[in-house]
C-alpha cells in the first residue's frame, strides 16, 4: 500500500513532509533525521488506522496524566471558577449553569468533537460564545487537549448586540411610574454620577464627602477608584438618603440580576424598550461629550483608563460644533477684559 506522505530535507538541513494526496508540505520542525522518520510514520500509520487512533492518543496520554480519559468539561468548569473571585465568580458560575453548556459538561475532554461545540455554539447567545472560548483555550494552556477542538480562525464571530444610551425623556417616563422612594433615588443617582448598577446600588454614607462635594469608591469590575464631584441636584438627593452605612438598603442586597429584571419590568410597563440599566453609564457619557465635558474628566469618572473605551461610550453623542468666528471673537473679548483698566 502506498503511503501518503514521505519525508524529505530541504538545503537548510529542516525535514519536511510531502502529502501525497494534497500535494501540500509541512515542515516537522527538527533537523533530526530519527525524529523525523518517526513523525512521518505516526501519520501514516495514523491514516491507516484512523480507529484506533484515540485509543493510542489515551495511552500516550495516560502515561503523562492518569485523569486524562476521565476528564469532563465539567472538571474545566469547576478549576477556573477557583481562579475567580466576587461578582466576577458569581458571573462564572451563572454562566456555567447556562442550557447550552448543558450538551458538553458531562463529556470528557478527549472524546470532544468539533461538532459538540458547533451545536453547543448554535443553540446559545454571544455569551455561550465567550465563556466556551476561555474554557477550551483554558484547556489548551493547561495540555489537557493534544490540539485545539476548533481552529482558531473557525469560531464563530463574537457578535454584541447594539447598545445605546437612555434618553432623558425615557428616564422622566420610568421616574414618574416608579413609586418607590428608593428606586427613585437609585435612577436619579443613575443618570446624574454615571455609575454601574452594582457601583451605585452598593454606595454607602460614609463615601461622600460633603465639604468636597464628592463621592469615592473602587469600581467593583476592576477595583479602579472613581472620584466624581456632584452638584446640587445630587446633594438634594443624597440628604433625603440614609445617613449611616448602605444609602440603598434593600438594593444592595439584590443580585445585580434582580436589579436588572426589575428595571426590565418597569420599563416594559412604561413602554421603554432597548435599554438596561448599563445604558445609564452611555447616557451619561454622550451627554458629557455633548456638553464639552473634557475627556480625561469624563474618563476619571466613568473609572476607565481607555480613551478608546470612552469614545465607544460616546460615539452617538451629538456635538454642535461651533464656527472658528465664534472662537476668535471669544478670543478677542477674553484677551480685551484681561487688559488692566485704566
Amino acid at each position: 500500500m502506498k503511503q501518503r506522505y514521505r519525508l524529505f530535507r530541504r538545503r537548510e538541513g529542516v525535514f519536511y513532509t510531502f502529502d501525497n494526496l494534497t500535494g501540500k508540505q509541512l515542515s516537522l520542525k527538527t533537523h533530526n533525521e530519527e525524529e523525523a522518520f518517526r513523525l512521518v510514520n505516526a501519520r501514516n500509520e495514523a491514516e491507516r488506522q484512523p480507529a484506533i487512533n484515540l485509543q493510542i492518543a489515551r495511552a500516550y496520554l495516560m502515561a503523562s496524566d492518569s485523569s486524562a480519559p476521565t476528564r469532563t468539561w465539567q472538571h474545566v468548569m469547576d478549576e477556573m471558577g477557583k481562579l475567580k473571585k466576587g461578582v466576577t465568580k458569581e458571573r462564572w458560575d451563572r454562566a456555567m449553569k447556562e442550557g447550552p453548556f448543558e450538551r458538553i459538561r458531562n463529556l470528557t475532554l478527549l472524546e470532544t468533537r468539533a461538532e459538540h461545540f458547533l451545536k453547543a455554539l448554535t443553540s446559545g447567545t454571544t455569551s455561550t460564545n465567550i465563556f466556551l472560548r476561555r474554557l477550551h483555550n483554558f484547556s489548551l494552556d493547561m495540555n489537557w487537549l493534544p490540539t485545539p477542538v476548533i481552529p482558531r480562525r473557525q469560531w464563530p464571530k463574537i457578535e454584541f448586540k447594539e447598545k445605546r444610551a437612555i434618553t432623558l425623556e425615557e428616564h422622566q417616563m420610568i421616574l414618574q411610574d416608579e413609586r418607590n422612594p428608593e428606586w427613585q433615588a437609585y435612577y436619579q443617582l443613575l443618570w446624574q454620577l454615571g455609575g454601574s448598577q452594582s457601583d451605585i446600588a452598593t454606595l454607602r454614607a460614609e463615601d461622600i464627602d460633603w465639604d468636597s462635594s464628592t463621592i469615592s469608591f473602587s469600581r467593583m469590575k476592576n477595583k479602579s477608584p472613581v472620584i466624581a464631584r456632584f452638584g446640587e441636584t445630587v446633594a438634594t438627593i443624597l440628604k433625603n438618603l440614609p445617613k449611616r452605612d448602605s444609602l440603598f438598603p434593600m438594593l444592595s442586597s439584590w443580585p445585580e440580576t434582580d436589579r436588572a429584571k426589575a428595571f426590565t419590568r418597569r420599563c416594559q410597563r412604561v413602554g421603554v424598550s432597548g435599554v438596561t440599566l448599563h445604558s445609564y453609564r452611555y447616557a451619561w457619557a454622550e451627554r458629557a461629550k455633548t456638553a464639552g465635558y473634557p475627556e480625561r474628566f469624563a474618563m476619571e469618572n466613568l473609572g476607565h483608563k481607555s480613551k478608546a473605551v470612552h469614545r465607544a461610550y460616546a460615539r452617538r453623542a451629538l456635538v454642535k460644533l461651533p464656527s472658528l468666528e465664534e472662537f476668535e471673537n471669544r478670543h478677542a473679548e477674553n484677551k480685551r477684559l484681561s487688559l488692566p483698566q485704566n
